[in-house]
């Protein structure tokens, strides 16, 4: 078989590619071998199916459960016996993932992008190995181009090896069936905290053991000393300078030994949860013979463009360079697709791409932190405006976080936007945009926001670049 484009993998970089390559004309395949625990194949890869998706089921389940818990009685509302079902919620979480996933394979269907169910490698002469599922011999598929979206899997550690029963990976503590009393959590990252929230909500004690001494270092720091201060506030046991040596199964537990400011600690949980990260599914994709460049750390090398050291073989998402995030691998698959069907090469801005944690308070960011900004010897202003001043805010008892805007002291433009509070998600849209047309603070300033609204912080914290927020004392 022969195709226009070979698309390696269906998550949000892999499946987004194979669509667009379809709208304008090509001949698709798209190779995923992804099987839920049913054994059934699934689009959509780690983010639809383990990641982003049914994580934000949940976190909106359990922050729901806890705020009928503790703040409805704040707006009036009365609820005399309140109880959790929890399979009920993850039976909610995993019927909106499958109405997702069957989404795009609807999408496939509509754009005659055939969906083949296996494995695949690369090898020389743009060809691809396909086995399918069940198969053990392999059929070989030639291309005139090809994409690899093999995406990531989470990092394992030696001190910690996963049982899939009491020590687990993210996707082991999304399927919890029963609330742990006492949850232990390696790595104070997203994941992490996410992950933390969720289950603190339902009534776990959670223990995060973080092994670097700063708290999120890549989030800008006032930002970031905010949140610790505020979810340590909500109960997250979040323990920074904490390495763990070793781990222990007993019986119905788990034993953790830790080193922190020189001593030996030791925690003993009903769960553990590893969470130091991920890492890019590459050690199989290629053949040796197709001489494939990777670099040190798995990461398929390859140019602004996304194109690999091999002509017409490009690669995306999180199997290269940049953050692992969905909606990059999204964009890269876009500008991948449109460069192959047009000749006309096309990039991503890898400087201006939002990021989210969504506990709550949310976290956003897009742009250089103050510390980037220092340590490249940039001259800024910056401008902060609290929830707790927002009147929309106030309305929804949310007033913890704040919004900070740092802009070029000379010229005035945006170099990044941090938001700590009540819809960061959502108002991390505009800042985005506001980075990508290269805006002033003073666009934001004179830009008209709606009352009451929380992007009256971002109106404000603009204003308050040259110190002339209207709403706050000077």
């Amino acid at each position: 078989m022969k195709y226009d484009v070979i698309v390696i993998g269906a998550g949000p970089a892999g499946y987004v590619a194979a669509i667009r390559c379809a709208q304008l004309g090509l001949k698709i395949a798209c190779i995923d071998q992804w099987l839920n625990e049913k054994g059934q194949a699934r689009l959509g890869g780690t983010c639809l199916n383990a990641g982003c998706i049914p994580s934000k089921a949940l976190l909106e389940s359990s922050e729901l459960y806890y705020r009928a818990q503790h703040e409805f009685i704040n707006h009036g509302l009365k609820i005399n016996k309140l109880g959790l079902d929890l399979k009920t919620m993850q039976s909610h979480k995993d019927g909106i993932v499958q109405q997702l996933t069957d989404g795009i394979s609807s999408l496939f269907q509509v754009n005659k992008i055939e969906w083949l169910q296996g494995s695949a490698q690369l090898l020389e002469g743009l060809r691809v190995a396909f086995t399918a599922h069940g198969k053990k011999k392999a059929g070989i598929l030639q291309a005139t181009n090809i994409i690899i979206a093999s995406g990531s899997r989470p990092v394992e550690i030696a001190a910690a090896p996963l049982d899939n029963q009491h020590i687990v990976d993210s996707s082991g503590a999304l399927a919890f069936k029963k609330v742990p009393k006492r949850l232990g959590i390696i790595g104070a990252g997203v994941i992490g905290l996410e992950l933390g929230s969720v289950w603190k909500r339902l009534g776990s004690e959670v223990t995060i053991l973080e092994a670097q001494e700063q708290f999120l270092p890549s989030v800008d720091q006032k930002i970031a000393k905010l949140a610790l201060r505020e979810y340590r506030k909500q109960g997250l046991d979040i323990q920074l300078g904490a390495r763990v040596t070793s781990s222990k199964r007993l019986s119905r537990s788990v034993k953790i030994q830790y080193e922190q400011g020189g001593d030996n600690k030791q925690l003993t949980v009903d769960q553990l949860v590893v969470a130091v990260g991920r890492r890019p599914n590459s050690e199989t994709i290629a053949a040796a013979e197709a001489n494939l460049l990777l670099d040190e750390r798995g990461f398929i090398n390859v140019d602004e463009y996304c194109a690999t050291n091999i002509p017409n073989v490009y690669a995306i998402g999180d199997v290269v360079r940049g953050p692992m995030l969905a909606h990059k691998g999204s964009e890269e698959g876009v500008i991948v697709a449109e460069s192959i069907a047009s000749g006309k090469r096309k990039k991503v801005n890898l400087d201006i791409i939002p990021s989210v944690i969504y506990t709550h308070p949310e976290l956003s960011s897009v742009g250089k932190t103050e510390e980037e900004l220092k340590e490249a010897g940039v001259a800024y202003r910056s401008g902060s405006f609290p929830f707790a001043a927002n009147g929309r805010a106030r309305a929804m008892d949310a007033p913890e976080g704040l919004v900070k805007l740092l802009a070029d002291r000379d010229t005035d433009q945006l170099l990044g936007v941090h938001i700590f509070g009540a819809g960061a998600s959502e108002l991390i849209a505009e800042a985005t945009l506001a980075l990508e047309f290269c805006a002033s603070s003073e666009d934001l300033a004179r830009t008209i926001h709606a009352h009451p609204t929380l992007s009256e912080s971002i109106h404000e914290a603009a204003l308050g670049v040259t110190g002339h927020a209207i709403h706050q004392a000077r």
